[in-house]
């Protein structure tokens, strides 16, 4: 099995400084104010800088953070509505490859995470509430509460890398 959450990260998390026993209500709580979050993050700067330790843009970690939520959210609503449990792993790289992260507009991306912070707060819920359980293909079990944890502390390492990308640059 693949290390994930906490023994991945560490409690708190080793960079960003995620706390992983926070609630899953306070989970879908962070995931929901991502996009004020990364909309004043963006705020004053181009969404295209650079930091040289870092492969991604602010914009284009807007994005993975979007694509993340909506292949969770999708993954939870499977396994509630139909029972589909056993969901695979995917490769966040080849997905920022094929959708060409590093160009897609900043404002566009901030659009997008607001719907798809939506569709993923209600997805979510909906799965703590009927006491959804996935089989993840490298992890292993993963109950909705972990799931939410895990997309909550996405976002929240992710704002931390755009933080650091913007105090490189001094855009922020």
């Amino acid at each position: 099995m693949e290390k994930w959450g906490a023994s991945l990260y560490g409690d708190p998390c080793d960079g960003c400084g995620f706390r992983w026993s926070l609630t899953p209500p306070e989970a879908i709580r962070i995931v929901e104010e991502l996009p004020a979050r990364f909309r004043a993050l963006l705020a004053g700067c181009t969404g295209y800088e650079r930091h040289p330790d870092l492969a991604w843009t602010p914009a284009a970690y807007v994005s993975h953070v979007t694509d993340n939520l909506r292949n969770w959210a999708e993954r939870l609503a499977g396994a509630r509505l139909s029972g589909a449990v056993d969901v695979p792993g995917y490769d966040p790289e080849l997905v920022a490859q094929g959708r060409h992260y590093n160009e897609i507009a900043p404002s566009a991306a901030l659009w997008s995470l607001e719907l798809a912070v939506d569709a993923w707060a209600a997805s979510a819920a909906a799965a703590l509430h009927a006491g959804v359980v996935l089989r993840h293909a490298t992890r292993g079990v993963q109950r909705a509460e972990d799931v939410a944890r895990n997309n909550a502390h996405d976002g929240h390492h992710h704002a931390w890398d755009i933080e650091r990308i913007l105090q490189y640059t001094d855009a922020g």
